[in-house]
């Protein structure tokens, strides 16, 4: 954060300081020039006179300066321009001021006119100074400036992930316990059914059997061997009990 700072108030400053000397440049009035100069809106007039008119020395000062009035825009532009196409945005801002700057001096300032040969020349020189400088310091501050921030966000991140699911997996092993007693209970409750029936109905069976045979041996004894009812077998009390006992008589 620190470090953001202190490089963005040194880019502000560059600019203002760079905005003061192009102001004192191409602002200041020029009435030895007002009889020659005229405005230029053909591309590559202004650099054709200087090649057919001027010595070489003063050729390579006019178009030599307004090549390095665009330099300081390719090296403090990329440093507050997003990351993303920054060398189009770069370009289009310089392009924007310098043709607000040749518009001030056609349209208000004495011995200067409006060139579009200027406004070249100088987004030239800020494609030059980003290609050589800027890239390169700027790519450096963007990634120490944003590194921080992202790994800051992303510990967030993933805490917040962490909560939604610690709940989800909290429901879902309630869910499986939930599950997993019915399965047990169920199970037990059917084997004590199915047990149960089981014991009564062989209990149940048993004295049935034991009393048919009890009662088939009863009255095998009974009848004796003739198949008869024997003396004995019977009842007390009965009319032919009577009969058997005057008989032995």
């Amino acid at each position: 954060m620190l470090l953001r700072v202190t490089v963005l108030t040194v880019v502000l400053l560059g600019l203002v300081a760079f905005s003061v000397l192009l102001a004192k440049v191409t602002l200041t009035p020029s009435p030895a020039s007002e009889d020659i100069v005229t405005s230029n809106l053909q591309p590559g007039r202004s650099l054709r006179q200087y090649a057919e008119d001027y010595t070489f020395l003063a050729a390579c000062k006019q178009a030599g300066g307004n090549v390095l009035l665009g330099v300081p825009f390719g090296l403090l532009l990329p440093f507050l321009v997003p990351r993303r196409l920054r060398m189009i945005s770069m370009t289009l801002l310089t392009a924007a001021a310098m043709v607000l700057v040749e518009l001030v001096q056609g349209a208000l300032v004495t011995g200067r006119a409006f060139d579009i040969d200027d406004v070249i020349l100088n987004t030239s020189g800020a494609l030059l100074g980003y290609f050589l400088l800027g890239r390169r310091i700027s790519h450096s501050y963007h990634a120490h400036a944003h590194t921080p921030r992202a790994e800051a966000v992303e510990p967030e991140a993933e805490r917040k992930a962490a909560g939604r699911a610690a709940p989800e997996r909290t429901k879902a092993k309630t869910q499986a316990k939930a599950g997993a007693k019915p399965k047990t209970g169920a199970t037990k409750t059917g084997t004590a059914k199915t047990g149960t029936p089981t014991r009564g109905t062989t209990k149940a069976k048993e004295p049935v059997e034991t009393g048919a045979r009890t009662g088939s041996t009863r009255r095998t004894k009974a009848r004796g061997s003739s198949g008869r009812p024997t003396a004995g077998a019977a009842q007390p009390g009965s009319g032919r009990a009577l009969l058997d006992r005057l008989r032995r008589r």
